[in-house]
């Protein structure tokens, strides 16, 4: 993680700080090498530390900062499936605020970009369908946009893509009947084409 505690160097004077190499080290290991959670991070223990010369950057905000973000978005636990379950709710009932909120949680927290792309592709075939088969082109179109631009700037894609399927007209009649046929076929025996 060294290349993540030398841009943390370089990002000190932007936050008006000194810090010993330790925490700028511990900052590192804990945005797991990406640059943007390691920023995020700094930013958010520096702003729980009074500016002015020689101002330092203290354990106890960095550890404040660390925790906040582990409250706000548990990729690993629980958190992470309530969280993605709020999106896929949002979007359901049409409230593009909602959907945004959740979103950016997730965006902010460092989640994996291509889950939440493959998530409102989900979402997209599930809850819009026939209704709107441009909801499906759109989510695709976000998950290649996420995929080739990266972060951050693919994460306008996936709120665009949020933004569409929630204005989007909603109709799970292809999802309810793929099922149905499904319960057929399972109860049927393997009889020949006719």
């Amino acid at each position: 993680m060294p290349e993540i505690t030398t841009l943390l160097k370089r990002a000190l004077p932007v936050v008006g700080l000194q810090a010993p190499e330790d925490l700028l080290e511990q900052i590192a290991i804990y945005s797991n090498g990406d640059a943007r959670q390691a920023y995020n991070t700094l930013e958010a223990a520096a702003a729980g530390v009074p500016s002015g010369p020689g101002s330092e950057l203290t354990s106890a905000a960095v550890e404040d900062a660390m925790n906040r973000k582990t409250l706000l978005y548990d990729k690993g636990g629980e958190e992470h499936y309530n969280v993605i379950s709020a999106l896929h709710k949002s979007v359901r009932s049409s409230d593009v605020d909602a959907a945004l909120y959740w979103l950016t949680r997730m965006l902010e927290a460092g989640e994996d970009r291509l889950y939440i792309a493959r998530r409102l592709i989900r979402m997209a075939i599930e809850d819009i369908g026939l209704a709107d088969p441009r909801a499906l082109e759109q989510a695709v179109a976000a998950m290649q946009a996420v995929h080739f631009l990266g972060i951050p700037e693919g994460d306008l894609a996936l709120a665009q893509a949020a933004i569409y399927l929630c204005v989007a007209p909603k109709s799970d009649s292809a999802y309810r009947a793929m099922n149905a046929v499904h319960e057929d076929v399972e109860q049927t025996i393997a009889e020949p084409v006719p």
